[in-house]
Parts: structure tokens; sequence; C-alpha cells
């Protein structure tokens, strides 16, 4: 079979540009095994662009940046899960100059590029995992449902979306803390014993660095809502014990974030309701660090983004120091500074030879 394009010399009118950008942007579908509709909204796309003055006179870096980001808008508008940094690792971009290139993209062409779906990259995510198929190199207690698996996990991971987690972040490693804790969530018995590196080797998938960082966080909001049940106020919570109350969280996640990260506690409650849902000694004594750290005066501390709990160090200013009196050369010399300058028959002699030289 030959090609429409090969026989009737159409690439000879294409230039040099549109024929890499057009080759760039099939090499990355094929890396990614993307549908061929996709390959061919791309490459529309990318024609478009380059038929522009903003694109045809730009940089030779831009150009090379725009096959990939005709790519991402194919998959984003047929609601592929792909995301921005996967397509930057590919192309060994940096996030701020390819970010920029398919803004302008979107401005220049009109087009509408929805936003990426949580639901949908925790599927695909999941679909790879090992832990979901039966197999003879996992153990038979820590196999799971798929249904379930996926379930939970994207209850997780729109808990941590509704405390700020995943704004500004790259998702992978917030769905793989998602994930381990809902796996570990389903059994607690054979599989707290288990750390995320351990899980993800057994699921057959990459250990994304910040992911102890997201559990770390998710463990701290889950603390800090179990604070507020009552029937668990006799228990000393900790990160690994808060697990198995994974499913009673989610069911009341609503209700919790509310009253675990309230702006102001509630003083003067009545006797016959539950006064001890706000007060900061409790949550400390039910072994919540988030909670019992983040109170002062009386307060529980907001649901705030962590860029704002825990801001970077800042470089402090050097404090100007006072203006050095002029020097007269009348001023007085210690001896220890004349000393300073006294030379031994050995430097002396040393300083010769220096000097020579």
């Amino acid at each position: 079979e030959v090609a429409y394009s090969q026989s009737t010399g159409q690439k000879e009118q294409l230039s040099r540009c549109l024929q890499r950008g057009i080759r760039r942007v099939q090499d990355l579908c094929k890396v990614l095994q993307l549908p061929v509709a996709f390959e061919e909204t791309a490459v529309c796309y990318l024609q478009r662009a380059l038929q522009l003055p903003a694109f045809h006179l730009a940089s030779l870096e831009k150009k090379e940046l725009l096959g990939g980001c005709c790519v991402l808008v194919a998959c984003r508008q047929r609601r592929w899960p792909l995301t921005m940094g996967t397509v930057c690792s590919l192309l060994y971009a940096q996030h701020e100059a390819f970010a920029g290139v398919f803004l302008s993209l979107q401005r220049e062409l009109g087009i509408s590029v929805p936003a990426l779906s949580l639901a949908d990259l925790v599927a695909t995510h999941l679909s790879s995992f090992r832990l979901v198929q039966p197999s003879a190199s996992v153990p038979a207690a820590f196999l799971e449902d798929k249904e379930k698996l996926l379930a939970r996990t994207v209850a997780i991971v729109e808990l941590a979306s509704e405390t700020w987690l995943v704004t500004g972040r790259h998702p992978v490693p917030v769905v793989t803390a998602a994930a381990f804790l809902a796996w570990q969530s389903l059994r607690p018995g054979p599989r707290l014993s288990c750390p995320l590196a351990r899980f993800c080797r057994l699921a057959g998938v990459e250990l994304p660095p910040p992911a102890h960082l997201r559990l770390r966080e998710l463990l701290d909001i889950l603390l800090a809502m179990a604070s507020q049940l009552s029937w668990l106020r006799g228990f000393r919570l900790d990160k690994k014990s808060v697990v198995k109350h994974v499913g009673e969280l989610l069911q009341h996640r609503l209700f919790l974030l509310k009253h675990a990260f309230s702006q102001q506690e509630q003083q003067g409650t009545a006797p016959g309701q539950d006064s001890g849902s706000h007060s900061p000694a409790v949550a400390q004594q039910q072994g919540c660090p988030s909670a019992g750290q983040g109170q002062r005066g009386g307060t529980l501390r907001p649901l705030l983004p962590p860029c704002l709990i825990h801001p970077r160090k800042r470089l402090r200013a050097v404090a100007p120091s006072a203006p050095a009196t002029a020097t007269t050369g009348d001023e007085p010399i210690s001896d220890s500074e004349i000393e300073q300058y006294l030379r031994s028959p050995e430097e002396i002699q040393a300083f010769r030879k220096a000097k020579a030289w």
C-alpha cells in the first residue's frame, strides 16, 4: 500500500520545519501508544499553528515544543489522561517554557482545553498495577479487587483535592500515595507492615520521589479528621492505626473536615452537646500531631495549602552595619598587633627566596 503523500509528492510542498514538526508529533504518538485519530488531530493543530505569525517567526526551541503541545491538546480534548510533566520529560523540556507555548497555542488558535480529570488519571494509573491481577510473584494476601481499589483511591484523591494537597503539584505522586493508603485500608491486617517502596515494587510501578511527602500529608489530614470521631476518642491513633478507619473517615469526610479545620473554636457549648469535639487537648490525646501543633490560642489550624502552613525559609537581609570611623594613622598600636609584623630569621630567609622566585 502506497501512501497518498508518497505517490503525489505532497511532502515536497511542505516546509522542512513543518516536516520535522509532523515527524516529532508522530514519534510522540507512537511512544505514548495513542490512537490514529489523536495523531491526525495533533498534526492538524500543528499545521494551523505554524501558519500564524506568532509561531511562524518563533524560535527553534518553541517550534520543538509546539508539537508536544498539540499532542497534549488532542489528548485533553478526548479525555485521555496525559499530564504536562509526561510530555516535558519526553521532550527534555522545562515546564515553564512548555507551559508558555501551551498557553500561546490556546490563545492563538482559540481552542478550549478541558482540565485533566483526576478520576481518569487514577483509572489509567491503576490499570497497570500487578496487585489487581493474579500473579505468582504477588502474595495472595496482597491481591485486591480492581473496582474496590479504584473506588477507594478516587475517594482519597478527592479528599486530597479538597484539602489543597493536589493544587499546583504533579498528580502522579498524589495518586500513588492515595492508592497505597486505599490498598492498606481495604485489608489492614497483613498490609500495615508493608512500606510504600515495597508496595510499588509489588505493583510494578516506579516510586515517585515526592510520594513519601504526599503520604505523610494525607496521614496528617486523616489524623486530624479522626480526632473528631466520638467512637475513636478512647484510642490513641497514630499514622498506622488510623489506616484502619479510612472507610469511616471518607464516609463522613464533609462533616469531619468542617470540624477538624475550623477557623475558630466554639466556646461555651451546652452541657448536652459534645464539648470535646473542638478541644485542642483532646486532639493531642488522640495522637493527632497536625491538629495539636496548629492550635494557637485555643483555635484549630485552618485548612490552608501546605505552602502557606510551611513556607520556605527566605534569606534574611543583612542589617546595615554602622559606618566605620575614618582612620587617621594616629591610632595606638597594641603589642599583639606589632608581634604579627615581626619576623624571625627563618621567615626573612623564606621571604627572600619567594621574592627571588
